[in-house]
């Protein structure tokens, strides 16, 4: 494995700095200056007209494309995406044809969750260990990065309507910390990068650090009934200070409605500090992705060679051919498998017809936590979704099949071992006896501290094929760092 300054690390290197990712840094005072870190990003001028109530759709249901998935959240987002169409902005006399530069803040728009109040919807997004349910969120997230793409794109007289908008991929999405299921949040994102027919956007999951003192009361209340609790006791407990709990980047592209090619979009002009500074950290992404593929086929041949792919192989092989010699703190990569199939529904398409993109990632994160859970033997602690590839798009009535396994695990540090997973979804024909992969998905999970404290033990993973040798190697160089 080598660093991007060219230097080869060792394997235990390179584990212990994919480890320090995870370590969440103590807040600065600078860190209220980034958006990007763990402070809130700085109020905008518009944020009541962009603010958008998670609850409002489940009091005012839409008829807007019926039939459409429905959740509380993608209900909200389109229906202002109709207020698009009904309210238009202004300011924009050009042609249809014309494209016109946007400014981040034009984009910016985020969802308001009124969990501290709103319990039907609470309930909705609590799961049996009474916390988030991280899947419904990530849904979510392609859902808003929808609507801020399309509201980019938008010219406000409708003429967004003659391209198709589709998430490309998912860069990265990590829990920064753990999100609470009692407390407000809100996420808010907007256009940091556009190209010539794709955009990027980084949407952020921002909520209180602190427990309200409503929240401590009822349920103090709850557990000693006959006791006097004074309010008082709890005054500083309501001033709590909000940080960003989970950060993401999206890619959507631009397609032409009636010919399916690329299409140029509106360019967009960063203004502030800040804004330049997330425009080039996506330019610099966007250059790492280009030359990732242009050296993707020189490093597969180069992959046959490397002694590395021994090294993995060589633990796999005595479980295969001396079973009984294998070591009992490692298990096969086969041997961690986890399938899921399901019909695709007309409930489940967006507005272009197709299955949601929100809705894959919902499924597969939902798999993958299971493979975890039944891996590790506790329930399992979300890090990070490591990237998404939406590689086919997925038609309403396809046979779609889920298969996760675990790669690799990382125990280089015994209070957070890491278990790194892959969920690759099949579109399947059985009528023309074919099977296409759709989407590929890789997740980061670890175990809760306390568990690990009472001897707990996460199994080494190793492959027992070349093809899941090859397969480790490159997520595992896929996740090198890079300065």
């Amino acid at each position: 494995m080598r660093s991007s300054a060219g230097k080869l690390l060792s394997h235990s290197q390179w584990m212990r700095t994919r480890s320090a990712r995870f370590r969440v840094p103590a807040p600065s005072c600078d860190s209220q200056k980034m958006w990007n870190s763990t402070a809130a990003p700085p109020p905008d001028e518009n944020s009541d007209q962009n603010s958008i109530d998670a609850g409002s759709s489940m009091r005012r249901p839409i008829s807007l494309w019926p039939g459409m998935y429905h959740s509380p959240v993608t209900n909200a987002l389109w229906e202002a995406r109709r207020n698009m169409f009904e309210t238009p902005t202004g300011g924009e006399d050009g042609s249809r044809s014309e494209l016109t530069a946007k400014t981040p803040s034009r984009s910016r728009t985020s969802i308001l969750y009124k969990f501290s109040s709103d319990f039907v919807l609470r309930e909705q997004y609590r799961n049996p260990w009474n916390e988030i349910r991280t899947g419904k969120l990530v849904e979510d997230l392609d859902a808003l990065a929808g609507t801020i793409s399309f509201k980019h794109c938008s010219s406000g007289d409708g003429s967004a309507r003659s391209m198709i908008l589709v998430t490309a991929s998912v860069d990265r999405i990590i829990m920064k910390r753990p999100i609470r299921v009692d407390a407000d949040l809100s996420i808010v994102g907007a256009v940091t990068w556009v190209g010539r027919s794709s955009m990027e956007m980084q949407l952020q999951v921002i909520q209180s650090q602190g427990i309200s003192k409503n929240f401590v009361f009822v349920n103090l209340c709850i557990l000693f009934p006959f006791e006097s609790v004074d309010m008082q006791d709890f005054a500083d407990a309501n001033h709590p200070s909000e940080s960003v709990a989970l950060e993401a980047n999206f890619t959507f592209v631009a397609r032409d409605a009636k010919t399916g090619k690329s299409t140029p979009i509106n360019p967009v002009t960063p203004e502030t500090e800040h804004e330049k500074f997330l425009w080039k950290e996506a330019e610099e992404r966007n250059k790492l992705r280009k030359q990732k593929r242009a050296q993707g086929k020189e490093e597969q041949e180069k992959l046959k060679d490397l002694e590395r792919l021994n090294d993995l192989l060589a633990e796999g092989r005595v479980f295969l051919d001396m079973p009984a010699l294998a070591d009992r703190d490692s298990i096969l990569i086969k041997d961690t498998s986890h399938e899921n199939s399901l019909i695709c529904q007309p409930q489940q398409r967006n507005i272009h017809g197709r299955i949601f993109g929100g809705f894959l990632m919902r499924k597969a994160f939902e798999l993958a936590f299971s493979n975890a859970y039944t891996f590790a033997g506790v329930s399992p602690r979300f890090l990070e979704v490591d990237r998404v590839d939406f590689i086919k798009p997925v038609d309403v009535g396809n046979f779609l099949r889920f298969k996760s396994r675990i790669l690799y695990t990382e125990a280089t540090s015994s209070a957070e071992p890491l278990i790194n997973i892959e969920v690759v979804a099949h579109v399947t024909s059985p009528e023309l006896r074919s099977s296409e992969v759709s989407n590929r998905f890789y997740f980061t999970f670890s175990v809760r501290p306390e568990a690990m404290k009472d001897g707990m033990k996460i199994r080494n993973v190793v492959p027992g094929t070349e093809e899941e040798a090859r397969r480790v190697i490159e997520r595992m160089d896929a996740e090198r760092p890079i300065s």
